[in-house]
């Protein structure tokens, strides 16, 4: 079973402010100086498109699989495999700025785990109550809060 991430208009407001900034400081300098060779401008730009490319990807295409065994958080290049009888606890949070996240909305889940280095994962499934409902069926130990 797949569940894919809620995406609100803050974190695209955030994600389309990083884009600016990423671009203001790789093509503008290289639009602007005149006696910038092709070679600094191609090197410039194809810098752009795979800053862009890589933040895109990660923030974008996220997205919660139930396997068999654990669960599976994946967005861009990262990626968590979560074993679900290491799940001790789900609760909502709107603190998206700090600990590890995989997500793009200001209203998601935090998963705690005991294998983990930070011991939890902040997430954001579209459809929240059935992605708790999916997450108890597997897992017998954990603690829903509301």
């Amino acid at each position: 079973m797949i569940f894919r991430s809620k995406v609100d208009n803050f974190f695209v407001a955030m994600i389309s402010l990083a884009i600016l900034i990423i671009g203001v400081v790789t093509l503008l300098p290289a639009i602007l100086d005149k006696e910038a060779s092709t070679t600094i401008r191609i090197i410039m730009f194809t810098l752009f498109i795979i800053s862009e490319g890589i933040i895109v990807w990660t923030a974008f295409f996220i997205k919660y699989v139930f396997h068999k065994d654990y669960l599976l958080v994946r967005g861009g290049p990262f990626r968590s495999k979560i074993p679900y009888q290491m799940i001790t606890k789900v609760s909502p949070t709107d603190d998206i700025l700090t600990g590890y996240r995989i997500l793009s909305s200001k209203q998601g889940l935090e998963l705690f785990y005991e294998s983990g280095a930070l011991g939890s994962v902040k997430i954001s499934p579209k459809e929240k109550a059935e992605f708790i409902t999916e997450l108890t069926k597997r897992c017998s130990n954990i603690q829903v809060q509301e």
